[in-house]
């Protein structure tokens, strides 16, 4: 990754860097160009009736194949899904939920969309809710383990922490969750395509993650993972034509469902969207995940140096900081900053007061000296 030619080829995936530093990965990704040339040579061919039924399942199975491989899976444990929010709603809705099942979840540090699904389980009573104790403002192993009950059915998480950036420890989770018998969910979207992840060794039932974060793709296109072993005890909550064995006989109605993840995909697929995420998909395969998360440790690393020696106050600890890295200082209004940073063409974001800083592969070493030293003159001025 420190090749030259290499970040240079990146680099044009990413035109957005002839004018910009772009850090907030952890917030909406520019999309590559490999997956923008995609969904517009779909476009093109589609307009010119170039694809049959059969093309289009192709690129479906295409895509699917790629996040399997991505995260550990296997490609009919994989649905398309709208969004996250999308997928974790499906698992939410969808388990055959008994009386007194019980949840557990830290409401206070997850995204909303790993929050109100569960909520609303218990709004309706269908589920409890265990809300996991974070009085220090992270995740605790030993807080988790506390909540558990014989009643526990599920333990909800992210992979990491969309505000402080840190990252959970799957695998212990997964292991204390095989221990309790616990099905484990797990809101990948801020981990997947830029940490190693991989379900069967973690003990994953569920992950959902959409395209337009670390995968490099685009909005409105994600995967749902269902674990094999698990999914027949989740009823898909919307129903049309697909979640059938049937679905190519339009004039027969048979209502026998299909037996693995495809039964969660009701309806005709968004191909476009599809095509563009498989290619964003395929790019960060010929990288490799590895090399990414260490060529984006090896920066934060300088950034996180540099920021120090200015005094700012920056987190998470070196423990838990793998790819996301927030910092603040005290004579700084941190909106402030933001508006600062964002008048130099430096692309970041906020959160909970904090900036947060998400490189990806293709950002350089040089664009992390400019960021320290863009901050460093507005604690000058």
């Amino acid at each position: 990754m420190e090749n030259l030619v290499e970040i240079t080829r990146l680099r044009e995936e990413f035109p957005i860097s002839e004018s910009h530093i772009s850090l907030n990965h952890a917030g909406v990704s520019p999309p590559s160009q490999s997956c923008v040339v995609a969904v517009g040579k779909f476009l093109e061919e589609h307009a010119n009736g170039s694809h049959s039924f059969e093309d289009l399942e192709l690129v479906a199975d295409v895509c699917r194949t790629r996040f399997a491989e991505l995260i550990g899976g296997r490609q009919q444990e994989v649905a398309f899904v709208r969004n996250t929010s999308h997928g974790i709603s499906i698992v939410a809705n969808g388990l055959n939920w008994c009386k007194d099942d019980r949840v557990m979840v830290a409401t206070s540090l997850e995204y909303p969309s790993n929050v109100y699904p569960w909520l609303d389980l218990e709004e309706r009573g269908v589920a409890n809710l265990d809300v996991i104790d974070t009085p220090k403002g992270y995740l605790s192993f030993k807080a988790i383990e506390k909540a558990i009950t014989n009643k526990t059915r599920l333990l909800a998480v992210s992979s990491a922490n969309y505000a402080t950036g840190e990252v959970a420890d799957l695998q212990k989770l997964g292991d204390l969750c095989r221990d309790y018998g616990i099905l484990f969910c797990v809101d990948g979207i801020q981990t997947v395509g830029v940490l190693p992840t991989d379900v069967k060794k973690m003990g994953i039932h569920f992950l959902s993650a959409d395209s337009h974060k670390w995968m490099l793709g685009i909005m409105g296109i994600g995967c749902l993972y269902v674990d094999s072993e698990i999914v027949d005890h989740v009823h898909p909550p919307l129903l049309g034509w697909r979640s059938t064995t049937n679905r190519w006989d339009f004039d027969l109605p048979l209502f026998d469902l299909v037996k693995d993840s495809g039964k969660f995909e009701e309806g005709s697929l968004p191909y476009p969207l599809i095509a563009g995420f498989s290619e964003s998909l395929n790019l960060l395969s010929e990288i490799g995940v590895k090399e990414i998360e260490q060529h984006i440790s090896n920066l934060l690393e300088v950034l996180g140096q540099n920021l120090s020696d200015l005094g700012c106050d920056v987190g998470p600890h070196s423990g838990v900081r793998r790819h996301i890295l927030t910092f603040r200082h005290d004579a700084l209004a941190t909106d402030w900053l933001l508006e600062q940073l964002t008048k130099a063409n430096i692309i970041v974001s906020m959160r909970r007061g904090r900036i947060r800083v998400a490189p990806h592969c293709y950002n350089t070493r040089e664009e992390i000296i400019e960021f320290s030293e863009t901050v460093k003159s507005l604690l000058l001025t």
